[in-house]
């Protein structure tokens, strides 16, 4: 067992673990995919930019030297370094650090470049053109250590040639080292980014991994009661709190169900104890007088009925029958006439009905009638003398309550289901002239298997006035009790308005 246990949370600690490193290398993943998009267009945007700028430096410088050599009659000694200060040399010089050579007639090197440029066929034959401002096109040379752009422009009349270029292998080792430090800064922010994803997976995860712990726990101890750690207002909080509401219902539902369990064996035990008492003296029926055996007869009989209503209370409260009727519009007015056509038939005693105001709510029928059913027959029951009806008294929103007196209010409006009960509140209550409940006893009349001192030796669950609160509380409303001036008891309960009712 506690191997499977260990096992069962080594897997929930390696989903959660693959939970986080899936979420690290996503979003390492993203950054690193951004970053590189970012980084290769932000490079070959700067590169572009700067090779065609030395381009368009350099076709510049050509197209100046074209321009003059062919206004002007240029020899190869204007292009002189003794003469380069203030002469054409100098002009072809300044803009861009151009490497300038000067071939002669028979191309032969008048002024050598630095470093000195190399002298091809091409450059031969341009020295030797009549016409000025022939050009041998750009093209890429090794001139020492460098790569150089070299063109070749005629001086015309076969006076030689002039040879410019420009070095652009400086500028691309200045992009060679721009593309690694790109790819140096791509790298550091994928492993940032990385760091950070790990970071914040373990951020959000560890309260995952707590949340499973404490379901974990729960599954294996069983244990409802296991506090559940929340923080934080997002979606996982969310879940946390979600859980943690569940598992205090749940709690909360065992906690009934044990109650239940506990006051039935209770209650239980007595009936079954006198019916076996009284089933095992049929073992000597014959030898008893006539009258001990009808009284035997009546007690079983009696005691069976009993049982019988016992267990169909428990059932009821335990199934929760009422939760599964469907909502309808109902008239409480209505529903206290048939009670009382019912009640009357059963017991034979007076029983009015007095309505006032607007007595319609959302409710369950079978409920609110059984509910009123119970508090009419607790009625019946102690009030035994019988010289004055009992009293159905239902009050509709806006109409102020009948009867005074302090009274108590046990409801439960909070957990009372949504939707059901209307926004204003009616009142049920039932009076009558019995003995009235003591002062002690009006807070617990309503608890489970509660009897009062005085009512024990009367038939009875003491679950009446139970479902009674039950009804009230799942209609928004809840039960209340109070003594009558003159003696006896007002017992009754609210529909609507998500409250408990006070007697008043």
């Amino acid at each position: 067992m506690r191997s499977g246990a260990r096992l069962r949370r080594w897997v929930a600690r390696a989903r959660l673990s693959s939970l986080r490193t899936t979420f690290t290398v996503s979003f390492a993943a993203v950054a690193a995919a951004v970053t590189v998009l970012v980084g290769f267009l932000s490079y070959d945007a700067a590169a572009r930019l700067v090779r065609v700028d030395q381009q368009t430096v350099f076709e510049g410088v050509v197209q100046d030297l074209l321009d003059e050599v062919r206004h002007s009659a240029l020899t190869p000694a204007d292009f002189a370094t003794a003469d380069a200060d203030g002469g054409p040399r100098d002009e072809l010089i300044r803009p861009s650090g151009t490497v300038v050579q000067v071939l002669g007639p028979d191309a032969s090197v008048v002024d050598r470049g630095h470093p000195p440029l190399p002298v091809g066929a091409d450059d031969r034959r341009i020295a030797a053109e009549r016409p000025a401002g022939q050009l041998v096109e750009h093209r890429d040379v090794d001139v020492g250590d460098g790569m150089y752009r070299v063109a070749t422009v005629s001086l015309g009349d076969g006076r030689g040639a002039v040879q410019i270029a420009q070095e652009f292998s400086d500028t691309e080792d200045l992009l060679r080292e721009l593309q690694q430090r790109t790819v140096l800064l791509v790298g550091a922010v994928v492993i940032a980014a990385g760091l950070f994803g790990w970071w914040l997976a373990r951020r959000i995860t560890s309260r995952l991994v707590r949340l499973a712990g404490a379901a974990e726990d729960v599954a294996r101890t069983g244990r409802l009661g296991i506090q559940v750690p929340v923080a934080g207002y997002d979606e996982v909080a969310r879940l946390g709190r979600s859980f943690d509401r569940m598992l205090g219902r749940l709690a909360q539902s065992e906690e009934d169900q044990r109650r239940l369990v506990q006051d039935a064996g209770h209650e239980l035990r007595t009936p079954l104890t006198s019916l076996r008492t009284n089933i095992s003296m049929l073992r000597r029926i014959d030898e008893l007088p006539p009258a001990v055996r009808g009284e035997l007869v009546d007690d079983l009989a009696q005691e069976s009925r009993e049982l019988t209503d016992l267990v169909n209370e428990l059932v009821d409260l335990a199934a929760g029958q009422s939760d599964r009727e469907p909502l309808r519009r109902v008239a409480l007015a209505d529903l206290a006439e048939d009670v009382a056509v019912a009640a009357r038939r059963r017991t034979g005693r007076a029983i009015s009905v007095r309505v006032s105001g607007d007595t319609v709510v959302d409710g369950r029928p079978g409920a609110l009638q059984r509910a009123l059913s119970n508090l009419v027959d607790n009625a019946a029951k102690f009030d035994r003398g019988g010289s004055e009806p009992i009293d159905i008294v239902v009050t509709g929103a806006g109409t102020p309550a009948a009867g005074t007196g302090a009274g108590t209010g046990t409801g439960t409006g909070a957990s009372a289901c949504t939707g059901v009960g209307s926004g204003a509140v009616v009142r049920v209550e039932v009076l009558d002239r019995g003995p009235g409940i003591a002062e002690e006893d009006l807070e617990r009349v309503f608890d489970r298997f509660y009897r009062a001192p005085d009512a024990r030796s009367l038939p009875g669950s003491g679950l009446g006035l139970s479902i009674v609160r039950e009804v009230a509380a799942a209609h928004g409303g809840g039960p209340f009790a109070r003594r009558r001036e003159g003696g006896g008891s007002a017992i009754g309960f609210t529909v609507g308005g998500g409250g408990g009712g006070s007697g008043g």
